[in-house]
């Protein structure tokens, strides 16, 4: 809660300076070499009650609420984001890392936690369940944009996706296994089994629906239509979460579908989606560092502790899981130890902390500060040095092509045409040709193209060249017709 000074157009107030301060930090976080989110922690920190006193915050219950709203917005623009040609070849390593991974990570610093705090063994997993799965939010925000190998950033990704089940499960048996008396793991696993299928299965179903439902639905302003998909990652996550399956894995599974998915509107629903979970990260990670008390934290038990849990979590225990999770399959070495390297911890962590102090589990909040730390430690070291690791590793790819230019389009449902945006290889047939030369139907113009960061006017005589950005307006009854000759290739043997 705020301190008592402060009245609805102070929180206002402070509302929106919060949000321009984390936009300016997402701005720099770059250039200084740290991730974003570990800059909103410590805006959070700052502002909180060992900081400048302007807000006292320790309601858990409310942060719970926060953070996994947050994280199901960031799941969903994740998983749209995520193209399923890519994630398709690396299924199987990915889903061995989020399950079986997480089990052995989760295993062995847990036994070191039990080994080192006064809990008994049962408590000390519970830690290392609450540390054991990689974040969405985290590994999200530090992969865009790096030219990061395809095939390394598709298993991260899809891995950081997929783990937050197993995760949640693995914290929720274990404080059940604490609290509840005659409680057995064995009769837990059956109910595993039951939240991954359930969780897949609505999230197929559902995905499907919306998808079909967007393209279906006419509705008077393009402003609905990113609203209707996100209506869409709340109802996957509260209706499996109801019928008993995991809720994290449909959003992330029902994003895969739509994302894939042939959209009308597909601009505006990624631009505002991307934007919504933008805000969404500022604000968790924020409420999460106000969450935290750093007299509590950084003291020589929890910095002397964390610093060697951290040690075990980077440099033991998720190089073992990592290996161990991917045998027969094709990786090597160096994609191994880089797959090890980026493992970062990040809000979800946090979040499942919360989990044993609401539950009253005495040392609830011992852990809470531990894996604070740990967290801290894990993007700081990790997540500022992932481009220097896959550039000595050799794991780096192509820049990531993506236009500095937008055109904001004003659109109206009942128009019934929308813009695409193409961009174009040298594999492509349409490479090389000249505008008047393309058997585009009356109803599809190309209105506008991006090359070398500049903006060009086309016109009949304009060439196509490889690593152009076209913006078509087509009508929509066109697009696929237009879709599929523009990712026409070129014929063996043609130049």
């Amino acid at each position: 809660m705020f301190i008592e000074s402060f009245g609805i157009d102070s929180f206002v107030l402070l509302g929106g300076l919060l949000l321009i301060c984390g936009v300016i930090v997402a701005k720099f976080s770059n250039k200084l070499g740290l991730p974003s989110l570990v800059l909103f922690i410590l805006v959070g920190m700052i502002i909180g009650s060992d900081g400048l006193g302007i807000v006292y915050f320790d309601n858990m219950n409310l942060a719970q609420l926060i953070g996994v709203m947050a994280l199901i917005i960031i799941l969903f623009e994740g998983g749209m984001q995520t193209k399923w040609a890519t994630v398709r070849s690396v299924a199987l390593p990915s889903l061995s890392l989020a399950t079986f991974g997480v089990l052995i990570t989760s295993g062995i610093v847990g036994y070191i936690a039990f080994l080192l705090f006064d809990v008994t063994l049962l408590e000390g997993l519970l830690f290392g369940a609450i540390v054991g799965s990689t974040d969405a939010a985290a590994v999200f925000a530090v992969l865009k944009e790096r030219n990061i190998k395809a095939k390394m950033g598709a298993t991260l990704e899809a891995e950081s996706g997929t783990n937050d089940p197993m995760a949640v499960f693995l914290t929720l048996a274990f404080i059940e296994l604490i609290t509840i008396e005659g409680s057995s793991i064995w009769g837990m696993i059956p109910s595993f089994f039951w939240q991954m299928g359930i969780g897949l299965i609505f999230g197929l179903i559902l995905g499907k629906i919306a998808s079909v439902s967007i393209n279906r639905i006419k509705l008077d302003s393009s402003g609905l239509y990113p609203i209707f998909s996100l209506a869409f990652a709340l109802l996957s996550y509260s209706v499996t979460q109801v019928a008993g399956g995991s809720g994290f894995l449909a959003v992330y599974v029902a994003a895969l579908v739509i994302g894939n998915s042939e959209l009308t509107y597909r601009y505006s629903i990624f631009q505002f989606n991307e934007g919504f979970a933008w805000m969404s990260q500022i604000l968790m990670f924020i409420i999460l560092g106000l969450l935290v008390f750093p007299a509590q934290v950084f003291t020589m038990n929890i910095i002397l502790n964390g610093l060697l849990l951290s040690f075990v979590l980077i440099f033991v225990a998720r190089p073992i899981a990592v290996y161990l999770s991917t045998i027969g399959m094709k990786y090597s070495n160096k994609e191994k130890l880089f797959i090890s390297w980026a493992g970062l911890r990040g809000a979800v962590p946090i979040v499942l902390a919360t989990f044993p102090i609401v539950a009253g589990i005495e040392k609830g909040q011992l852990f809470f500060n531990v894996v604070f730390f740990i967290v801290l430690t894990s993007t700081l070291l990790q997540g500022s040095t992932i481009s220097y690791v896959a550039k000595i590793l050799k794991l780096t790819g192509p820049k990531k092509d993506t236009p500095h230019h937008s055109i904001e389009l004003i659109s109206i449902g009942k128009a019934n045409a929308e813009m695409v945006q193409f961009q174009t290889n040298k594999d492509l047939a349409l490479v090389g040709k000249k505008l008047h030369e393309l058997d585009l139907p009356n109803e599809v113009t190309i209105s506008a193209m991006v090359r070398d960061e500049e903006l060009i006017t086309p016109y009949g005589e304009t060439e196509i060249l490889a690593g152009d950005f076209l913006y078509i307006l087509v009508a929509s009854k066109h697009k696929e017709k237009v879709r599929k000759m523009m990712e026409t290739k070129k014929k063996p043997g043609t130049a």
